[in-house]
């Protein structure tokens, strides 16, 4: 049995401080942990790489304010035995003072309160609200993680880091009583940080990867359309059974040979529907901006349609696609491929792709489920890049007849996130990358990606209703041409996942200049 390509495709033409990574101690400590002995070999580096080695020898993470301490400054210590308050000073400076929070080294000036953070721009009924940000990394090869959980320990409060690793998150009053926040991502073990460590700084914040060991993996064999069937069965009782309204962060954005074209960033509430129901999904926006290259749009007009209506499609377990359905699972082939961690519970991979027989462009790509309870918890797929250029005419709905565009790669990612024993869609992200060339011209085509994203900072259980009519946002349309009204105030502080990197200067010259655009 035969399907169409799955109808969310329907879219046109975004050290602060230093943490390293604990280790078991190799020395005893004595009764203060500051005079502790520690032998260092003669050393001249940064700042950064002398604390590695004080790190790697006890097992104390190091957090301080990049203001304060310089990750870059050139460096030197003396071979020999020094006490830990010793070594520090010699690398850091005379001025600063110590101070051990568990497995934490705070750093600040000598004497001095810590630098406050900076003042918070925001409206007077979110004040006062408690930043917090950092970086996720490997703890292994330094490289950042880029999707991962950061969330308030017990509670529906959190957000997703970008692709940078970076995180920003702002605790109400109401939350800042608990005391811990939850780091998680898929292969990685977990990890808790207390408040009182993160708050005011950016923290970097290292992460060990998940090893199973292999006579935990082969238990017993498990039959994927089983373990299929068993995850749609557990649909009743792993998610919603009554409509929630999410708080979410979208954005979506447009590329052109590397080179920022456009990004459009919005605050929505959200009516979610139970997975059950046949109502749909609403949105009203909350707040929103956007923010033009001048340069960028004159040579390339670009829009992306249905990108909020799309991740709201990308529920997977509200609106299932085919190669979950077992109606159409004689299309692919299912295989039990690893075992992994998400957040200390045991996950099968579940890996699909489709069958060499047909030649219309399906997916390839691969499903975490719960070991114990079937809950689906990622699913990270692909148009299958065999059969992609056939999806041109779904993937684009208006084109220049001077140019050709080709389909190169479209790809998803999407999380759930368990509270108070439910499931509910935690992040969701789509890249769309085509191949644009000019016709009759001798030139090499160039790149446009356009892509999506969202990501759910709280989840309000307690009288949801559904949005009236005149409130409601149109999600099947051109996202960035709807008319808003910025608001600076807001967007000087909110829960927002920070732009890719390449984008932190430009959106450092425009932000000024937004207040001042029309649209």
């Amino acid at each position: 049995m035969k399907r169409s390509i799955y109808p969310l495709l329907t879219v046109c033409l975004l050290g602060i401080l230093l943490g390293f990574p604990a280790v078991q101690r190799g020395y005893a400590q004595e009764q203060d942990p500051l005079n502790q002995k520690i032998g260092l070999k003669k050393t001249k580096g940064s700042v950064y790489e002398l604390l590695k080695q004080i790190s790697d020898q006890t097992g104390y993470l190091f957090v301080y304010d990049s203001r304060i301490v310089e990750n870059d400054k050139s460096a030197r210590i003396p071979k020999g035995v020094y006490t830990l308050q010793e070594a520090i000073l010699t690398i850091a400076g005379k001025d600063i003072a110590i101070h051990i929070e568990g497995k934490h080294i705070l750093l600040s000036h000598s004497g001095k309160k810590e630098p406050a953070p900076e003042k918070t721009l925001l409206p007077e009924e979110l004040a006062p609200q408690m930043p917090v940000e950092g970086k996720l990394i490997d703890r292994h090869t330094d490289e950042p993680i880029a999707y991962a959980s950061v969330s308030v320990d017990s509670t529906s409060i959190g957000t997703i880091t970008n692709q940078n690793g970076e995180f920003r998150l702002l605790l109400p009053d109401s939350v800042q009583a608990k005391p811990t926040l939850l780091f998680s991502h898929l292969g990685y073990i977990s990890r808790r940080i207390s408040l009182s460590v993160l708050t005011g700084q950016k923290t970097v914040v290292p992460l060990d990867q998940m090893v199973i060991p292999i006579q935990e993996v082969v238990i017993r064999f498990v039959n994927p359309l089983q373990l299929l069937h068993q995850m749609i069965e557990k649909r009743e009782k792993n998610y919603a059974h009554a409509p929630v309204y999410f708080t979410s962060f979208y954005r979506e954005g447009i590329e052109h040979s590397q080179r920022f074209v456009q990004l459009t960033e919005a605050v929505f509430q959200i009516y979610k529907s139970d997975f059950n129901s046949n109502r749909k999904d609403q949105v009203k926006i909350l707040k929103m901006r956007k923010i033009t290259n001048e340069r960028e749009k004159d040579t390339l007009v670009a829009k992306m349609k249905s990108g909020v209506s799309s991740c709201l499609l990308l529920d997977l377990m509200k609106n299932l696609p085919d190669f979950i359905q077992p109606a159409f699972e004689a299309n692919y082939n299912y295989q039990n491929t690893d075992m992994t961690e998400i957040d200390n519970r045991l996950v099968n991979v579940l890996s699909f792709e489709q069958k060499e027989s047909l030649t219309e462009p399906l997916y390839r790509g691969s499903l975490y489920i719960d070991a114990t309870n079937q809950a689906l918890l990622k699913a990270v797929f692909e148009i299958h890049p065999k059969y992609i250029k056939e999806a041109a005419q779904m993937l684009i709905e208006k084109r220049n007849r001077n140019l050709t565009i080709t389909p190169y790669k479209v790809s998803y990612i999407i999380s759930y996130k368990e509270w108070n024993g439910t499931y509910y869609v935690n992040h969701i992200r789509g890249d769309l990358i085509f191949k644009i060339k000019k016709k009759h011209f001798l030139s090499f085509p160039s790149t446009l990606h356009t892509w999506f994203e969202m990501a759910t900072c709280k989840i309000d259980t307690m009288d949801v209703n559904r949005f009236p009519r005149n409130e409601q946002l149109r999600t099947n349309t051109i996202f960035s041409d709807i008319n808003f009204t910025y608001d600076d105030r807001f967007w000087g502080d909110f829960n927002i996942i920070r732009p890719e990197e390449q984008l932190n200067d430009l959106l450092e010259k425009v932000s000024a200049k937004i207040e001042e655009i029309s649209y």
